[in-house]
């Protein structure tokens, strides 16, 4: 078959856009488990592991610095196949190509900022730099994912008192994944033992981390409660949200009792990204559905339609 009668169905490029989401998030884990093994200067060089090596497995934290480097190629794979898929598609959408390149662009940052922060000798700055472009990778696919497939005729329009909660949530989430950078920067598991750190206190950047995190957990409640038997389309979806980000909470409070153990600081990661995944697709149903027109069905009794 020639490549000018090659075509994506709308169902294979759902299934590549959710292998590019997979991908994204699966290397915010492994880049956790990098810092958190105190492997950030395993490979002492970029692009090379070290001067004398391109690759490098010689020694254990170099082993998992350089398998970390080297599942950045999967994810550049998944990303640009979403990009190519998405010029073949049966009916093509230029806001797909829009988002599929927005992630290869994306990636190729993330590439030259990850290089900046073994450089920097882990930089707290490029560190916190790293992590919160790779939020916005995460939600850029989500949001690719969701326009990929198709659009619920069912769901309603929503209410302006929903849609400004959710944009409150959404601000109060964005605070929460900030500080929560902001402390990780500051606590022990900065990469390596001699990486720098910020000079704050521990102790107060973490209250203002749980202090945004509690505010967020209340929005999330709040909105739960005013959108419950109003706005069915979105419980099952804001239900999700506070239950992930309830079992975030309880893990948070957890590890810092426990000392910040890197099994348990490993999971509170893996939860952070699924709990800002489920923000943002609150925000993209709110938005679609704030965007929705609303046609008023308008009862005529036999007397006027005559006139």
């Amino acid at each position: 078959m020639s490549m000018n009668k090659w075509t994506v169905s709308v169902i294979a490029y759902r299934r590549i856009t959710l292998g590019a989401l997979v991908a994204l998030y699966t290397i915010v884990v492994t880049g956790a488990l990098v810092r958190l093994t105190g492997s950030g200067l395993g490979c002492a060089d970029w692009p090379r592991c070290s001067q004398e090596r391109l690759i490098d497995v010689s020694t254990g934290h170099g082993a998992i610095e350089q398998v970390n480097r080297l599942f950045t190629g999967v994810v550049a794979a998944s990303v640009i196949l979403a990009v190519l898929a998405s010029v073949r598609l049966a009916v093509r959408r230029r806001v797909l190509t829009n988002l599929a390149v927005g992630l290869v662009i994306g990636v190729l940052a993330q590439v030259l900022i990850g290089g900046i922060v073994v450089l920097t000798g882990l930089n707290p700055w490029a560190n916190m730099a790293h992590f919160l472009v790779s939020m916005l990778l995460l939600g850029n696919a989500l949001i690719l994912h969701r326009l990929a497939g198709p659009r619920d005729a069912a769901a309603p329009s929503v209410g302006w008192l929903p849609v400004r909660l959710i944009g409150a949530t959404a601000i109060l989430g964005l605070a929460a994944v900030v500080t929560g950078t902001v402390v990780t920067a500051t606590g022990p598991h900065a990469g390596d033992e001699e990486a720098v750190r910020f000079g704050f206190s521990i102790y107060q950047v973490t209250r203002v981390h749980g202090s945004t995190v509690i505010a967020t957990l209340a929005a999330m409640g709040l909105l739960l409660w005013k959108t419950r038997g109003r706005e069915r389309y979105f419980e099952s979806r804001i239900a999700r949200l506070m239950g992930i980000a309830s079992l975030q909470v309880v893990v948070g409070y957890v590890q810092y009792l426990a000392d910040v153990p890197a099994l348990l600081v490993a999971v509170h990661v893996a939860l952070a990204s699924g709990v800002w995944l489920s923000l943002v697709d609150v925000v993209y149903c709110a938005w679609t559905m704030r965007s929705r027109p609303v046609t008023r069905h308008i009862d005529r009794s036999p007397a006027q339609s005559l006139r």
